[in-house]
């Protein structure tokens, strides 16, 4: 239990010290330059964050997408993963599920909607890159001020190809992805 305590204040203290460094940690990103002038892959221009926010941090995901089989097709039921400080997934932050939520280690969370006539697909093999705006926030932390979420760099998580073989019948299917954090600048 005691080791458990330790494991998140060290999560927590890994997820401050990025969102304090997010700026040298995001320049870094092949995807996108993040600071003012972020350049998108040609046909994700609608991504682009309205102006008067600006990156607080980012976050590499490592789950699945659930799907469900209605008897013609898979519907989307869930997102679940665990959010990680670096790209190896190292350094466990928070998770994220149905809502979209993310929330902390720490217990702050954020409730997000896609942004609609927003997103783009670079890799048909994954599963599309979105934009969303936050609807609610939970608790001090991390999450409490985010106004934006981008879902970058993602790989796999599309519905299965071959049909359910009975109406319910759910599919896990794995996904990484970086998130992106945005808070209204000062």
């Amino acid at each position: 239990m005691r080791y458990l305590k330790i494991e998140r204040v060290v999560a927590l203290v890994l997820l401050l010290s990025i969102a304090g460094l997010s700026s040298t940690a995001v320049s870094a990103s092949p995807a996108s330059v993040l600071e003012g002038s972020q350049t998108l892959p040609s046909g994700c221009e609608s991504l682009q964050v309205e102006a008067g926010n600006e990156l607080a941090f980012r976050v590499y995901a490592m789950g699945v997408q659930v799907y469900s089989w209605n008897g013609s097709s898979w519907t989307f039921v869930e997102p679940r993963a665990t959010l990680f400080a670096d790209a190896r997934y190292h350094g466990e932050v928070g998770t994220h599920y149905v809502g979209p939520t993310w929330e902390s280690n720490s217990g702050s969370k954020v409730v997000a909607a896609r942004v609609p006539g927003t997103g783009c697909t670079p890799d048909s093999t994954a599963i599309p890159w979105l934009l969303l705006k936050k609807v609610s926030t939970d608790g001090a932390g991390i999450f409490s001020s985010v106004t934006f979420i981008q879902r970058l760099n993602t790989t796999g998580g599309n519905p299965p190809t071959a049909p359910g073989s009975s109406i319910g019948q759910r599919s896990e299917v794995p996904y990484t992805a970086e998130y992106y954090f945005y808070r209204a600048s000062d």
